[in-house]
């Protein structure tokens, strides 16, 4: 029989052991709501994607899962915000493509090293740009467009939404693929560039399909291609700029992260949640109708992404000496 002095003691003894664990590994997950961060503002094509994963992610967890827009410091605001949280799953990131651009064109800005700082879960979009130009421009496809630059080096103003957009550092991509001077003219957002190029004032530039949408229906400006390697089905006639610059892949894509160090486990049950959203038909319907390409893709697909753009950028950035404003 067991000394009844030693059994009074064990709970003294567990207690210390007990009192030592995380938090989060003594309840099921997930047992409360799951917040994910997002670095844009509420209305875009971004924030509707992610509030629209997050809340079937909700179906899944059987809790809810709120975005919390933190908005700043081109996205680091919300990046940093989720690197620094507490490893337990109930902390995300809606990550997206300036995770592998702020490394090379703002050091300073943190997570210095997402790759390291942060737990990929999976992919959530990947979104084309449509390149085209000003109806006045005397080109109707990627090959005409660049040996009329070569003719006249420089005097193609180039619109972006920013310096340091993916839409400027796919300007700058194509420009040093083909071999071809362009001056970059950037503006704060896509909006007022598509004014400037339905006037005129600018010749072309890599624009999101839905901002781009109305302009080519219009005729106010004329599609040459897409950015991706495979066609847009809003546009399908529209040719990849991969036909004509053999590789060439530009486009803006999302991904949710968790804070590095969160348990394997909970990774797992996130990334379940995460593959019934993306591969969920009704959802993927509706976003695709707003030219957003729900992808499915793993933890692996999603850090192997980072890290090759993160190399892209930061070489891109680098060799075309691109500087933030």
């Amino acid at each position: 029989m067991p000394d009844r002095r030693a059994l009074l003691a064990l709970p003294l003894l567990l207690a210390p052991r007990l009192a030592s664990r995380p938090a989060w590994a003594q309840e099921a997950f997930p047992a409360r709501p799951v917040a994910v961060y997002s670095g844009y503002a509420p209305g875009g094509v971004t924030d509707v994607t992610s509030r629209a994963v997050a809340e079937r992610m909700a179906r899944e967890l059987g809790v809810p899962v709120v975005v919390e827009n933190r908005v700043g410091g081109a996205t680091a605001v919300a990046n940093t915000a989720a690197a620094q949280a507490r490893p337990d799953g109930y902390t995300l990131l809606m990550g997206t493509s300036s995770l592998a651009i702020n490394p090379g064109l703002q050091p300073n800005l943190t997570p210095r090293e997402p790759m390291r700082e942060l737990a990929p879960i999976g992919m959530v979009f990947r979104s084309a740009f449509v390149l085209h130009v000003h109806p006045s421009l005397p080109v109707r496809s990627t090959a005409e467009l660049i040996a009329w630059c070569r003719a006249n080096p420089g005097k193609l103003d180039f619109g972006s939404s920013g310096t340091g957009a993916v839409n400027h550092l796919a300007m700058a991509l194509f420009a040093q693929r083909a071999g071809i001077q362009v001056t970059h003219v950037p503006y704060r957002g896509g909006a007022p560039a598509l004014i400037d190029l339905r006037a005129g004032r600018i010749g072309a530039m890599f624009q999101a399909v839905l901002e781009a949408l109305p302009a080519l229906q219009e005729g106010a400006t004329r599609g040459l291609a897409i950015s991706s390697t495979a066609r847009e089905p809003l546009l399908p006639d529209l040719p990849p700029v991969a036909e004509t610059l053999p590789g060439f892949d530009a486009v803006f894509w999302q991904g949710l992260f968790a804070p590095a160090g969160t348990p394997a486990p909970i990774l797992a049950r996130l990334g379940s949640a995460l593959r019934a959203a993306t591969e969920d038909e009704t959802l993927r319907t509706r976003l695709a109708q707003q030219g957003v390409a729900l992808t499915t893709g793993d933890a692996a697909a999603l850090a192997s992404l980072l890290e090759r753009e993160t190399v892209l950028w930061g070489r891109l950035i680098r060799e075309a000496e691109i500087r933030p404003d």
